[in-house]
């Protein structure tokens, strides 16, 4: 791997769509772009190139399997999403070979991975407990739930998709239906 420094990296899109049409240039660009952060992070915390390059290798495997899922959301920065991963393997690393001292020097101290990891954890498990209760309530309560909130669709529509009389009744329908639905979803 070559550890230039001034590589441009990719935009977080261009990565997206390179890595969803198989783009081996956005592959290589985007290791070149970020592995000197991950060489730095695991110099200064007891390893050597050849485990950065092991830890960067697992990240990028972890995106590129994200991405392709279809399941992969990003909030942060690319390079933060990169860089949490890296760290969280490394720090992984560190305890299975007993050279984790508690403490890890961060290349980047701006990067606040810890707070962001978590916060995608909980809202990850946040959305998987909410379409859990989803499938709970039924319909016709599912599907107004998911044309107004997920599909966007207007009250009018929804009235006119059910045959509602009006939309103030599809309205008063779709408040029935979301109080349902917060009370599955606390139920769990």
């Amino acid at each position: 791997m070559n550890n230039q420094l001034n590589v441009e990296a990719p935009s977080d899109r261009e990565v997206i769509i390179g890595i969803l049409n198989n783009s081996d240039s956005v592959l290589k660009k985007l290791y070149l772009a970020y592995f000197p952060m991950v060489l730095q992070l695991v110099i200064s915390n007891n390893g050597d190139e050849d485990e950065a390059k092991d830890i960067y290798q697992e990240a990028i495997i972890v995106l590129y399997n994200k991405v392709k899922r279809g399941d992969f959301e990003l909030s942060s920065k690319l390079k933060t999403y990169i860089y949490s991963i890296c760290r969280r393997l490394w720090l992984k690393r560190l305890k299975q070979l007993n050279r984790y001292g508690g403490d890890i020097k961060d290349f980047q101290e701006y990067l606040p991975v810890e707070d962001e990891v978590e916060m995608h954890e909980e809202r990850d498990m946040q959305l998987n407990k909410m379409g859990d209760a989803l499938k709970l309530l039924g319909e016709p309560c599912k599907t107004i739930m998911e044309d107004f909130y997920m599909h966007n669709r207007s009250m009018q529509d929804i009235c006119e998709r059910f045959g509602y009389t009006n939309a103030d009744n599809a309205k008063t329908q779709k408040y029935k239906c979301l109080q349902r639905l917060k009370k599955l979803f606390f139920q769990q």
